[in-house]
């Protein structure tokens, strides 16, 4: 034999070993005196043959492949097979068919070897194991035929003792001996020691094991009543959870029983059955899935199997009885679906399979035990978003606000489930397609308890954040939604004032005008004194978005926050939240202090603005460029703007005063030529924020665009357009605002082009950057809106494209 590596040498070594074993044990004179004296010699002969088609195997490059691994050691199963079967069974009346049985499986393995060693093999070896494993698969050694005595003690002494291989054996034998009718009355002794071996089995002879017990179970039912038992159903039980082979011989098994009452009545008993069932069903194997969901169905006669079946995610018989059974059963499975833990798959399953719309009618016409438990299953289903279109399509909300409304005692521990219902209902915009239902919610707030007022609350917040909810938002301000929530915002109740917060920020957007007018001192220091002591981001962001709302004209809401000092206090709290990491809720409260920081930065106010940059507001404004949302930039980029519009008058008054003192280089501004402190003078370019500025423009997100060119054209002013031009071409500006011509707004491409005429007045720019801009401008003026021709034609007669006098445009 060529020398294989190590790994493969010592697995074929070892092999060579059983094969010599095999035959030295099948030519024992001993055993020629035996039933298999016809056979053993054939047998032998075959077995021996495969000691030179081992020997000539060629040397293979890599250890024992896994499939090599496998040939060789389904092979030395066989012939320990082969050894337990003439030691154990050569004296049974099928001991020569056995032995056919056995000579086809070693036939078998030998198609491994031809599979594992393959394009190795050359056509002559091929030939010789392809010769051997026909003769082998195709042989007979003939034998009696007539019927014999069965010795069961024997077989029960030997299924009890014999170790794996031997009981390997005497399980094939049990096969052939039932199948040909020569074990029938006797399956009453061998009953009990296969259930006995079947819990300690390994896996192949597990599965012969049960084979053998549905045989003997169809043989009588008297077989399966012996079966009947917790013990032995727990053995067989087990078997679920194994390979797929044994998975389905197992749960077949327990079908064939399941027409035992005993057997449908303990099954559910047994820890995990109706679990491992429930994994069947929806498990790849069909055969497996179609006994279990026959199996299932058997068991979903009682209500406890149903129930668990529910827990393991399967839900037809649950649904079954919640839409057919008894009012007691409709009860008990609308109970269970109320406090189940459910996966939102499971949530998912139950809508769409039809529980919804018999818990609703248990609901509206059910007694009162019947109301609560209805009301807690859709309570639970509610809280899947899926499922809430299906809920509002079958009627509920007004039989919800019906029984809110309802003073009867009976029915008032339902209230509290009916209003959670709404608060997920309202999550939906289809909500909307109820008529006042908002106005309703409303007029039950000071009527409820903290508990039913803090779900309505939450179902109104939800209506009012609806992009379609102006209607409804206009409505509920009409019913005097503002001096009805105004009360909670002093509730000791953290849930109730959190929600109630947004609730009046949500109405705050459209109808900020009205809501100054209901905001008078009082209200706008309990504002501030959640934001500067509360210690939920949630409520401040509530507070603050509220502050955000109202109009920055309004001058006496400006000088009430003054005299409160906010704007420290925002100043301060921007600072951490900046810092910290970010949540949608700290997104949500640097977005509103950079809207009230436009409040305290109008260009109108000189005096408002020195304080704003006294309490170092610039810094926190071009961080929050970087950091923010684009809601939060936009918002710092119009403060920005604000305070840059007056820049260039605060430069000349600061220079004017110092004039005898030539200006450092640290405070000299190239753009406005003068003294530039930030404090002082609110300069853009030595605030830092001209980068920041321009990478908002390269970016992604368009919504901040106007504000940010806002800003820059602030530095293009009459007395600055060239110093302007000059330091937004070193941020790299120009090329951003040639880009806002293809990607930005109309108001956007207005606020660019303007800039752009002035900068290409400049020579040094028209060649540098009037290539990259002609076309772009060309092709907007052809297909942009027309207001802007006019100065695109300015831009391109400037480039020499085009007359200045053109009439093109």
């Amino acid at each position: 034999m060529q020398q294989p590596n190590s790994d493969a040498a010592e697995l074929l070594s070892n092999l060579l070993d059983s094969v010599e074993e095999t035959v030295c044990l099948a030519t024992d004179p001993e055993a020629e005196t035996l039933n298999l004296t016809s056979a053993l010699p054939v047998f032998a002969a075959f077995v021996e043959r495969l000691a030179p088609i081992l020997h000539g195997l060629p040397q293979t490059e890599d250890s024992a492949t896994p499939a090599i691994r496998k040939a060789v050691e389904a092979l030395g199963t066989e012939l320990r097979r082969a050894r337990a079967l003439v030691r154990s069974s050569a004296g049974s009346p099928v001991a020569v068919r056995l032995m056919e049985g056995c000579a086809r499986d070693l036939g078998r393995c030998l198609g491994l070897f031809l599979d594992a060693w393959g394009d190795a093999l050359d056509e002559v070896k091929k030939e010789e194991i392809g010769g051997l494993q026909r003769e082998m698969m195709g042989v007979r050694f003939g034998g009696s035929k007539g019927r014999e005595v069965v010795d069961v003690e024997d077989l029960v002494v030997r299924v009890k003792s014999g170790d794996e291989d031997e009981l390997g054996v005497v399980l094939l034998e049990l096969g052939i001996l039932i199948t040909d009718g020569l074990v029938t009355e006797e399956g009453v002794c061998l009953i009990p020691v296969l259930l006995i071996r079947l819990a300690s089995a390994k896996s192949d002879n597990r599965l012969k094991i049960i084979l053998l017990l549905r045989s003997l179970a169809f043989h009588s039912d008297e077989n399966k009543e012996r079966m009947a038992g917790i013990e032995a159903l727990s053995s067989v039980v087990k078997s679920l959870s194994r390979d797929v082979d044994e998975s389905r011989q197992a749960v077949g098994l327990l079908l064939d029983l399941s027409v035992v009452v005993k057997v449908r009545q303990r099954l559910g008993r047994i820890q995990g059955c109706i679990v491992m069932l429930v994994a069947l069903l929806n498990g790849d194997d069909p055969s497996a899935s179609c006994d279990a969901r026959k199996l299932l169905c058997a068991l979903s006669s009682n209500s406890q199997n149903v129930l668990l079946m529910a827990e393991a995610g399967y839900f037809m018989p649950l649904l079954r009885y919640l839409k057919e059974g008894s009012d007691m059963h409709k009860i008990l499975m609308a109970t269970a679906i109320s406090r189940m833990e459910l996966t939102d798959q499971m949530k998912a399953v139950l809508g769409e399979e039809g529980s919804i719309e018999p818990l609703v009618k248990m609901f509206i016409s059910g007694n009162l035990e019947a109301k609560l438990s209805a009301l807690g299953a859709l309570r639970n289903l509610s809280s899947l978003a899926e499922n809430i279109p299906l809920l509002i399509s079958s009627g509920i909300v007004a039989p919800l606000l019906q029984l809110l409304f309802s003073v009867t005692s009976v029915l008032m521990t339902l209230r509290e489930p009916a209003s959670a219902i709404l608060a997920s209902l309202a999550q939906s915009e289809l909500i909307l397609t109820n008529k006042d239902v908002a106005q309703q919610m409303l007029s039950l707030l000071n009527l409820s308890s903290p508990t039913i007022q803090s779900h309505l609350l939450h179902a109104l917040n939800s209506i009012a954040s609806h992009s379609k909810a102006k209607r409804a938002r206009a409505k509920m301000k009409e019913n005097g939604a503002v001096q009805l929530l105004l009360p909670f915002l002093t509730e000791s109740n953290v849930e109730i004032r959190n929600i109630a917060l947004k609730l009046l920020f949500n109405l705050s957007k459209d109808f900020a005008g009205e809501l100054t007018e209901q905001l008078g001192e009082t209200q706008l220091n309990i504002l501030v004194n959640i934001i500067s002591a509360s210690a939920s981001d949630s409520e401040k962001a509530g507070a603050v978005g509220i502050l955000s709302s109202l109009p920055v004209n309004d001058k006496k809401a400006t000088e009430i926050l003054t005299r409160l000092k906010l704007l420290p206090v925002l100043i301060s709290l921007l600072g951490v939240s900046i810092s910290a990491s970010s949540t949608p809720t700290r997104r949500w409260l640097l977005e509103s202090i950079a809207g009230v920081m436009i409040r305290f930065t109008v260009p109108w106010d000189k005096k408002l603005q020195k304080v704003s940059a006294a309490h170092g507001v610039i810094p926190c404004l071009v961080k929050l460029l970087s950091s923010g949302s684009v809601i939060a930039k936009s918002r710092a980029a119009t403060s920005l703007a604000q305070l840059s519009q007056n820049s260039l008058a605060l430069c000349k008054v600061k220079s004017s005063r110092w004039f005898c003192i030539p200006p450092s280089s640290e405070t000299l501004c190239e753009v406005h030529r003068g003294n530039c402190i930030v404090k002082n003078t609110f300069c853009l370019v030595k605030a830092g924020a001209l980068s920041p500025l321009v990478q908002i423009l390269e970016g992604k997100e368009r919504e901040a665009d106007e504000a940010v060119l806002s800003a820059l054209a602030t530095l293009m002013q009459d007395e600055l357009w060239e110093n302007g031009s000059n330091t937004l071409d070193k941020a790299g500006g120009i090329q951003a605002l040639i880009r806002i011509l293809g990607v930005g707004s109309l108001k956007s491409q207005e606020k660019a082009i303007w800039m752009l005429e002035r900068i290409f007045r400049l020579p040094t720019y028209r060649e540098q950057y009037g290539e990259t801009a002609q076309n772009m401008l060309i092709d907007l003026a052809q297909k942009g809106d027309p207001t802007l021709k006019p100065m695109i034609a300015k831009i391109l007669a400037h480039l020499q494209l085009l007359l200045m006098q053109s009439s093109y445009f």
